[in-house]
């Protein structure tokens, strides 16, 4: 089969253009600045409980305004940097160490030959492929460079009898159930588990579950979706066909360099999980891991330094944008703290909902995450500018920490495939050559019934004390 190797992902460039992130954050940021003029302030009492904070319930005292100047509004901006800065390296090391293993080939060499050892068994080929981007989402948390393969896999569904849908699923809803179950993806559970003063990675095996649940529906969409279209043409989704004619091109041979290094990044996860559960690995140690997992990588794929250099820091560079956005969203979490109007949102949001069954706070919590999404669509970005507020609204609530976590990240993870705000997701569907129309009608029972399933999920864990705490 040949395999074309195309520019298209400069299309996603123009998909980015018509929201921003930045501008969105920055929105946000003035109008908390605002709010800090009309709103009163106020404060609780904090404690510590255990070696964490816990806002005091019933302590709610208002105090003098301290409204936010224009001069602090834009010194929000660098101290929110300051205060995320241990998790904005910790982004910025993990793009470097992605970058240097996708300049050896190893990732693209690896989905070559899966696609070409099972374009025989559809099934196969779609579940093979689909726990590949799974895994990837779910523990190192690759989502735009997942980007790359769509020119692979598209084809080979195509000549598979398939359609663009079902190559173009096989990505994006992977990469979805990795981020929405989260198990140790450290761009969103990592991150709000940080925020919440809980051990990192945490509670893991309800999120494992949760990944093969997930994992065992998509599969079975994808493919009922692509036995229908193999039967019948006319039901299949073919996009722009693009891919329907493929140039020839030279495909990535899976050597044996290619299987030691996925082998060295498969005993640096088991690492991190050991680690994690037995010494109580932070973000330190965590990017301590990837950074000796990069070197390690370059010293087996002979790479001289200067090469390692370049490629780490461009994989830094890459994702700068979103580790910047981490700082930014923490900046509007100093204007509200600065304001000490922080505590006044929680007040009143508790006593809207202390007198609602806890069944219905954590729907509430999770539909308030799922909103904030639309507007929001990084996962480090929204954890950042939501959690501090979820935490101890969810002291306040009796909703412990862990289900807050869960709510954020499964709120997170399934909006990322149908949410025409997400850049990469959109991204996604120009190099396909799809219509977002025609996606979203097809995706949108799946998704639906994620949400359903994810909101009784989040309440029966809160009702079983999912923690520690």
């Amino acid at each position: 089969m040949e395999i074309q190797k195309t520019n298209d992902i400069e299309d996603k460039k123009k998909e980015k253009a018509g929201i921003n992130a930045f501008v969105l954050l920055f929105g946000v940021l003035v109008l908390m600045a605002i709010l800090s003029y009309i709103l009163p302030a106020g404060q609780f009492e904090r404690h510590l409980v255990d070696g964490r904070n816990v806002v005091i319930n019933g302590t709610y005292a208002t105090m003098p305004r301290t409204p936010i100047s224009f001069f602090g509004l834009f010194t929000a901006i660098p101290e929110g940097l300051v205060q995320a800065s241990s998790i904005v390296f910790y982004i910025i090391i993990i793009g470097g160490m992605i970058n240097v293993m996708n300049a050896t080939g190893s990732i693209s060499a690896l989905m070559g030959a899966t696609s070409k050892k099972f374009e025989k068994n559809g099934f196969l080929f779609i579940a093979v492929l689909m726990l590949i981007f799974s895994l990837s989402g779910s523990f190192v948390g690759m989502a735009e460079e997942s980007l790359m393969y769509l020119p692979i896999v598209i084809p080979f569904a195509l000549a598979m009898g398939f359609d663009a849908f079902t190559g173009c699923a096989i990505v994006l809803l992977g990469m979805s159930i990795g981020f929405t179950t989260a198990v140790m993806n450290p761009f969103t559970v990592g991150i709000a588990q940080h925020i919440a003063e809980l051990p990192l990675f945490s509670g893991m095996e309800l999120r494992i579950g949760l990944f093969v649940a997930i994992y065992v529906a998509a599969v079975a969409f994808v493919y009922n979706h692509a036995k229908k279209v193999k039967k019948d043409p006319s039901l299949g989704i073919w996009g722009d066909r693009k891919y329907e004619v493929v140039a020839k091109a030279e495909q990535v041979k899976l050597e044996t360099r290619h299987k030691i290094i996925l082998g060295a990044f498969a005993i640096a996860i088991l690492v991190l999980i050991v680690g994690v559960i037995q010494f109580n690995f932070g973000m330190g140690e965590y990017s301590a891991v990837f950074i000796i997992l990069s070197i390690v990588i370059a010293i087996i794929a002979k790479m001289p330094s200067n090469e390692y250099i370049n490629n780490f820091l461009l994989g830094g560079s890459n994702i700068l944008a979103g580790a910047l956005i981490v700082g930014l969203a923490r900046g509007i979490v100093v204007v509200l703290t600065n304001g000490h109007i922080i505590d006044t949102i929680l007040f009143n949001a508790a006593t809207l909902l202390q007198h609602v069954p806890v069944a219905m706070v954590t729907v509430g919590m999770f539909i308030v995450q799922a909103l904030i999404h639309i507007l929001v669509p990084s996962g480090s970005g929204q954890a950042m500018l939501t959690m501090p507020i979820m935490v101890p609204l969810a002291d306040l609530l009796h909703v412990t920490r862990q289900t807050a976590v869960l709510i954020f990240t499964l709120a997170d993870g399934i909006g990322n495939t149908i949410l025409p705000t997400s850049g990469y997701f959109m991204a996604a569907l120009a190099v396909s050559g799809i219509g977002w129309g025609k996606w979203a009608k097809k995706m949108l029972p799946f998704v639906v019934g994620e949400y359903v399933i994810a909101m009784i999920v989040v309440t029966v864990a809160n009702m079983m004390g999912y923690g520690p705490f």
